[in-house]
């Protein structure tokens, strides 16, 4: 029989990881413009529709299929959910604790989903809704599949057992790839108009702060059930998510004050984001001591990114999603790699702080470089390929990006009594 206390766990850890999309909308709905509120809030959205369908029929079978020995690629055997249900019921028979595997598939479709959406904050207010659902269909299976496979894919993969990197919960699989698949589409598809010259501000910061809530209860999921058990680890992980985004909540609090003079509603929810952000990869791995510094220092670090790196190289990057997710992501995984404690690490080598042994510090930053080439190199491709696909521009045309794209694609408006300037 299966563990019903591990199996409720996991249950509820997949309901609240899907809970994260809708959040993540909210979160860059409030910081768009207001007549791009829907569009950008519906990028969100469609991903959980696409993603969905395709998790299930491929996804997990790229990722997840296949006999473990392939570094980079799960197999076909799971393709279309061949077989699931009578699997279900013959492994119910043998079943001695855990859960069923069947809820792994939906708790990996959630992780898909959210880290998918992620990257559509880059490219908020610009770009052809056609062409986000083409990208994330195609980003998903091609880039986020096989990378799923690479770092968490069993004995054979090539970050996470050849290497030996360790990545608890997404800083590679989902914060990275995202952050900088986002970075790529953005310079792909060019500034917005009158960027640098007319303010964007965010049009409704309580969204904003809505959003950010429902991501921080759904990461306890999201790390918590990263132990994929109801035990000591999964707590050690929620402990470490509370206390490093709290810390780096007070750590940008902290940074406005000194920069600007006062604290702002939004940074406070973006550090609160960075925050979980840098654990995800070291969630269940150190102890809560580290998760404070890590919380700490992330936030001055995706500060710097956000306020002073993108200004500096001029790349629109709207809602940061590379500022936040794969420059925090980054700073997570090193970070993994000075302060793991050795009895909990997932290969034979723990953190430098605590050994002196740089190893794990040297395969944390290998993982990273091996995630940043493979992401690079595929959306390259994939942007490159779906622009020509799109008669040779992935962006609306300057008259309905004038307009506004909630109006002009879509025929809504979130605020449709308001009359007044944008």
């Amino acid at each position: 029989m299966y563990d019903s206390g591990t199996t409720a766990f996991m249950l509820v850890s997949a309901m609240l990881v899907l809970l994260m999309t809708p959040g993540l909308a909210f979160f860059y709905g409030g910081l768009a413009r207001r007549k791009n509120v829907v569009n950008t809030m519906l990028m969100s959205i469609v991903v959980i529709g696409v993603v969905g369908v395709l998790w299930v029929l491929v996804g997990h079978s790229f990722a997840y299929g296949g006999d473990g020995q392939s570094p980079v690629f799960g197999g076909f055997d799971l393709i279309g959910g061949a077989n699931i249900v009578k699997d279900m019921l013959a492994e119910a028979q043998t079943a001695q604790g855990g859960f069923p595997s069947l809820v792994n598939v939906t708790y990996q479709a959630a992780f898909a989903m959210i880290t998918t959406a992620i990257i559509t904050g880059s490219v908020a207010g610009r770009m052809k809704f056609g062409a986000i659902v083409a990208f994330s269909s195609i980003w998903v299976l091609l880039v986020y599949a096989p990378l799923a496979h690479m770092v968490w894919g069993g004995e054979g993969s090539l970050i996470g057992s050849m290497i030996g990197a360790l990545d608890f919960a997404g800083g590679d699989v989902v914060h990275i790839s995202s952050g900088l698949s986002g970075l790529i589409l953005c310079l792909i598809l060019g500034k917005r108009k009158g960027y640098g010259l007319l303010p964007h501000r965010p049009h409704n910061v309580p969204f904003v702060l809505l959003g950010a809530a429902l991501l921080w209860f759904g990461w306890f999921g999201f790390n918590g059930g990263s132990a994929f058990a109801a035990d000591g680890i999964a707590a050690l992980a929620l402990l470490n998510t509370v206390a490093a985004s709290a810390a780096a909540l007070l750590s940008w609090s902290l940074i406005e004050r000194v920069k600007t003079g006062g604290t702002t509603l939004v940074g406070a929810a973006t550090g609160l984001v960075a925050g979980l952000v840098v654990i995800t990869p070291a969630a269940g791995f150190v102890e809560p001591w580290a998760a404070i510094v890590m919380g700490l220092i992330v936030s001055p670090v995706c500060y710097f990114a956000i306020s002073f790196l993108k200004t500096k190289l001029g790349y629109d990057d709207a809602l940061d999603a590379f500022g936040c997710h794969a420059v925090g992501g980054v700073t997570g995984g090193i970070l993994t790699g000075l302060f793991c404690v050795p009895e909990l690490s997932w290969t034979e080598h723990g953190g430098l702080f605590y050994t002196a042994d740089p190893s794990l510090l040297v395969a944390q930053v290998l993982g990273i470089l091996v995630t940043v080439v493979f992401v690079a190199v595929a959306v390259l491709i994939i942007g490159f390929a779906l622009k020509f696909v799109f008669k040779g521009t992935l962006r609306v045309s300057e008259a309905v990006e004038s307009e506004g794209l909630d109006v002009a694609l879509h025929g809504e408006s979130a605020y449709p009594a308001y009359t007044g300037m944008d």
